[in-house]
């Protein structure tokens, strides 16, 4: 795909999906909802804990791709969050269920989508997962793969290739949740330290030009 996300992204992305579908009454969700989304325990591969600028700056990349809108209601004081998923990719539902359950808890096998997206949309059986399966994967941008089956595994399992094809060896050998979670924060650090230096560049840039203001005035 043209379009590549990263984990952040995938994780709000699959929430907004899931929630529109499986509790349509409280979507759109305001930030504190969405937040919780992602953290949950159940549903969910990594658990994370993501902190809230975290989301934020998903939710402005997901915009700026447009692949999510904020919106405001009169009934509510805070804005809400929606996906724009369906709309960009023109997708069905029984597709959206599948790649949703992708989303948010990796790679799976036929069974396990089928068990896993029941809330969202109810399958047949075994050979019309595999139908919506073969059909995303032939798409002209093919938005799944099915991955090599794993020593041990009886059955190949499958991932959404909505983070790019480099993902494919992270999710051979995938971080612990701990790890996960902790990489999360070291980004939050990288760039709350950043954010730190350049407010100190501020702080003494305006200290020279205040200096240079006050040399100047000396000799008018």
């Amino acid at each position: 795909m043209d379009m590549v996300l990263n984990d952040i992204e995938v994780r709000i992305l699959g929430c907004l999906i899931e929630k529109e579908i499986t509790t349509p009454d409280y979507y759109p969700l305001t930030l504190n909802s969405l937040l919780n989304a992602c953290n949950q325990k159940s549903n969910r591969s990594p658990v994370v804990s993501y902190e809230e600028t975290s989301v934020v700056r998903g939710l402005d990349s997901l915009q700026e791709k447009g692949l999510s809108e904020k919106i405001y209601k009169s009934d509510s004081r805070v804005p809400k969050y929606q996906h724009l998923f369906i709309r960009k990719f023109d997708l069905s539902r029984r597709e959206v269920a599948v790649l949703c359950v992708l989303m948010l808890r990796g790679p799976q096998t036929t069974g396990e989508i089928r068990g896993r997206s029941d809330r969202m949309y109810k399958f047949d059986g075994l050979n019309e997962v595999e139908e919506v399966l073969n059909g995303l994967m032939d798409k002209e941008q093919p938005m799944l793969i099915m991955l090599p089956r794993q020593i041990g595994r009886k059955e190949s399992r499958y991932m959404h290739l909505l983070s790019g094809e480099t993902a494919i060896k992270e999710s051979e050998n995938p971080l612990p949740e701990e790890a996960a979670t902790l990489k999360v924060r070291a980004e939050d650090q990288r760039i709350a330290k950043v954010e730190d230096e350049l407010a100190e560049l501020r702080r003494e840039f305006n200290d020279l030009k205040q200096e240079f203001s006050d040399l100047k005035s000396e000799f008018e």
